[in-house]
């Protein structure tokens, strides 16, 4: 009887885990809202996370690296772009939007030509491990007018640190878009040089190291490179 109720409890907490994760799977450019998967690469994990640091799964997930696929939705700077999931996102931790540019069709490219990470969302820092995550299920941005003109990746990340490394191991949920972006200045080309993807995360960075619930946490700094702006 023991054993039954350990198996089922086993099960029990598999499904919890399961139930608890979750996709960035449709995305709206402006107030055109498309269907899930229309315009963001498909992975082949379901909701389970990525973990691997030098994975290229941390790219556009598991079996995201192609886009051949995937339609390239039109957009132009000034649109704002929503990602949302198929349930709020659960974990604690920050969430990142990046740009990488193709040099020609985005549904051939794997963004080896490097990353700006342009948005995050922190926390709000309360005390006493009463701290705020931003935790909903649509994530807004608005295109910059520096971009310049051609195909992109547009890279959203949850990074999950609610199990405390090094105990626990901190999980991404990835998902790109595929935008066709007209209408910017193309000044972009002069911010600071762009971050690989995978080799910007290190299990040495405080953001990912970061005990969400220590009550004397005052500071956090999101990993993945600096927020570049126009």
């Amino acid at each position: 009887m023991k054993s039954v109720l350990g198996i089922a409890a086993a099960l029990s907490l598999f499904a919890y885990e399961a139930s608890a994760h979750y996709i960035f799977q449709q995305v709206s450019v402006g107030s055109q809202k498309y269907g899930v998967f229309e315009g963001v690469r498909k992975n082949t994990n379901y909701n389970s996370p990525v973990t691997d640091l030098a994975s290229k799964d941390l790219i556009c997930n598991q079996g995201g690296i192609s886009g051949a696929s995937t339609v390239v939705l039109n957009a132009k700077v000034g649109d704002e772009i929503t990602f949302t999931t198929d349930t709020a996102v659960y974990h604690q931790g920050p969430i990142s939007i990046y740009l990488s540019r193709a040099p020609g069709s985005v549904q051939d490219y794997d963004g080896s030509d490097g990353w700006r990470k342009v948005y995050d969302w922190g926390p709000t820092l309360g005390g006493n491990g009463q701290s705020s995550w931003p935790m909903f299920n649509t994530y807004k941005y608005t295109l910059p007018t520096c971009l310049p003109d051609g195909e992109y990746l547009f890279r959203i990340q949850s990074l999950g640190i609610h199990n405390p490394y090094p105990a626990g191991i901190p999980q991404f949920y990835i998902s790109c878009a595929q935008l066709n972006i007209t209408g910017g200045t193309g000044t972009l080309d002069s911010w600071e040089q762009p971050v690989q993807i995978p080799g910007v995360f290190k299990a040495t960075d405080p953001g990912y190291t970061a005990n969400i619930y220590d009550p004397n946490m005052k500071t956090y700094t999101v990993p993945g490179g600096e927020v570049m702006g126009c």
